[in-house]
């Protein structure tokens, strides 16, 4: 079908359900930062990567968007300025690190699985994977519009759970989050590498979700909007969780990919810990199909331009998806849902 087959069907609060997850997601995965960094740099760095890095650049998106509310979004505006050559370069490098980033979701799904099943295996961990890729890929195909409200229930069934133990951890402070400021000893610099890598991942992205712009309803308002509420939303989710926990939990060099159930469960026991594992597991849900939304809109697009196999373009008469290229993508990010969440954060940096 034509680019005609897409629906408009995004209003403000999915779309702003999608740009949370294309960015954050909540806080969850941060924690390596805290290890690498040490508790009082990692807190600075909360505070100041969104101001001088994603306020300007959700501020560049918003208005590119509210000037060129074309599908494709940032593929579109570099064609336009640069020629279908660079269009068409920043499309498809961008389509094939989505392998990686977005293979990052059911990454994290797995690890923060192993709270309950700590022996899991490394092929079980990857069927997991898979299974929750195929099963979101579904909801995908059967719509933007549910693929939106969907992202809006999974977005408060994330940031609940870290909300609570935030509260209860404020409640139980024992001592100064920050301190001590960095951390010290053997492996400085890896550190460093792993905790920049860490940082800068949990505030990318405010691009991606431009490729939806022929899908939201009013999307030279919308999108600005959408950034505007995003980027303090997302810094302070994961700026108070963060410092909630340090001020319960002293052993900071423990802190590692899936540890705020840990600290959820030295604040409240087994039922916080489990919650807090559970609003991990609804981020990471809602992470995956709203990356999926987004990057498979990109060989679309290059498709719709005759850059890319013109199959690649159907959409689907019923749900006016474009299948062909939301299956494809899945395809590509279950062969790299083999790696680490740590493999795969620094390889999409790289």
């Amino acid at each position: 079908m034509s680019r005609a087959g897409l629906r408009r069907e995004l209003g403000l609060v999915s779309l702003l359900a999608i740009v949370f997850f294309n960015v954050s997601g909540g806080p969850y995965g941060i924690e390596d930062a805290v290890s690498s960094f040490g508790p009082g740099l990692t807190l600075i760095l909360l505070v100041l990567t969104p101001l001088v890095w994603s306020l300007p650049v959700s501020l560049a998106m918003a208005e590119l968007a509210a000037a060129l509310p074309e599908e494709g979004g940032y593929v579109t505006w570099v064609r336009r300025d640069f020629g279908p050559f660079w269009g068409f370069q920043v499309g498809w490098w961008s389509w094939v690190n989505s392998f990686v980033d977005v293979a990052v979701y059911p990454a994290l799904f797995a690890d923060y699985a192993k709270y309950w099943f700590p022996d899991m295996s490394s092929a079980t961990r990857w069927t997991i994977a898979v299974v929750f890729i195929w099963a979101l890929t579904g909801l995908n195909v059967a719509g933007v519009r549910l693929t939106g409200r969907t992202a809006v229930a999974l977005s408060v069934g994330a940031l609940l759970p870290v909300a609570v133990l935030t509260l209860l951890a404020g409640l139980h402070a024992e001592h100064a989050p920050w301190r001590p400021f960095a951390a010290d000893g053997e492996g400085l610099l890896t550190g460093i590498g792993l905790g920049l890598a860490v940082m800068m991942w949990n505030y990318s992205g405010w691009d991606n979700p431009s490729t939806l712009l022929r899908g939201t309803e009013r999307p030279r308002s919308d999108y600005r909007r959408a950034m505007l509420t995003a980027v303090p939303l997302i810094a302070l989710a994961y700026l108070l969780p963060v410092a909630a926990g340090l001020s319960v939990s002293p052993d900071w060099e423990k802190w590692d990919t899936g540890h705020f159930p840990q600290v959820a469960e030295a604040v409240g026991g087994w039922a916080l810990g489990s919650f807090v594992t559970v609003g991990a597991l609804f981020a990471t849900a809602g992470l995956f199909p709203a990356g999926l939304l987004a990057n498979s809109r990109l060989p679309y697009a290059l498709a719709s331009l005759g850059q890319l196999p013109a199959w690649l373009s159907s959409v689907s008469a019923r749900t006016g998806t474009p299948w062909a290229a939301v299956v494809l993508s899945s395809l590509c990010y279950s062969a790299f849902a083999v790696f680490s969440f740590k493999e795969l954060i620094v390889l999409n940096i790289w």
